[in-house]
């Protein structure tokens, strides 16, 4: 995929990074020389430039682009009047756009931008989240009450039937998938080093092991009453 990031500080410099590093073709832009200096080495492209400079994008390869993504994360008027660009100057793009504040969101809401980004607000969220599911080894979040969490099978769930469990009816949280170790043999029939594998859709049969981890959905206070139960 090619993808213009305009803005390169600490979160449009990472994503750059990190998105070059997934093989996308990144461009950035950036006003400040001195940020374009730190990828310049790093990226695909990257170039000087005072984005709210509507003449400025004639040398840009954005007709070729897939993805625009607005990060600057200083000055919320320069970020709207960018994003304002890159909607009226290119209708096939996709953009995202960073936001800095409430009244940003409904500005890039009355401008038609459906995919917004708060860094900030995420970034706290998921660490809130890291303290409070002390014990999920990973999760996802749905929306602000609901969140996917992946978490060890409690000993005593061994062996047991996943609809003896009664899981919605006892922490209302459903079970997804269960993903389970996956031993592999060496050819003199000796095992080896284990994977795991998501076994799939579970049913009320599924038997569950030692050493399964749950993918369990649920509101954020449901997965934590069941972690700290089952803790």
């Amino acid at each position: 995929m090619k993808i213009i990031i305009i803005g390169l500080g600490n979160f449009g410099r990472s994503l750059a990074l990190n998105l070059t590093d997934n093989g996308h073709e990144v461009f950035g832009i950036d006003q400040k020389m001195e940020q374009v200096d730190l990828l310049k080495d790093h990226i695909a492209n990257v170039v000087c430039m005072d984005a709210n400079n509507e003449s400025a994008y004639k040398v840009l390869p954005i007709q070729q682009a897939d993805l625009g993504i607005v990060a600057i994360g200083e000055n919320e008027g320069a970020s709207i009047v960018t994003t304002a660009i890159l909607k009226k100057k290119y209708k096939h793009l996709r953009i995202i756009s960073r936001s800095l504040s409430k009244i940003h969101d409904t500005i890039l809401e009355a401008m038609g931008i459906n995919d917004v980004v708060h860094p900030e607000q995420d970034a706290a969220f998921r660490l809130t989240k890291q303290i409070s599911f002390n014990y999920a080894l990973d999760y996802f979040r749905v929306d602000n009450k609901h969140s996917i969490a992946e978490v060890f099978s409690p000993f005593s769930f061994n062996g047991k039937s996943v609809k003896s469990l009664k899981l919605t009816q006892k922490y209302s949280v459903s079970l997804i998938t269960v993903i389970r170790e996956n031993m592999k043999k060496t050819m003199y029939n000796k095992e080896n080093n284990s994977t795991r594998k998501v076994i799939g859709l579970v049913t009320g049969d599924t038997i569950l092991q030692k050493g399964d981890i749950l993918t369990l959905f649920g509101s954020n206070k449901s997965i934590m009453n069941f972690l700290k139960d089952k803790k």
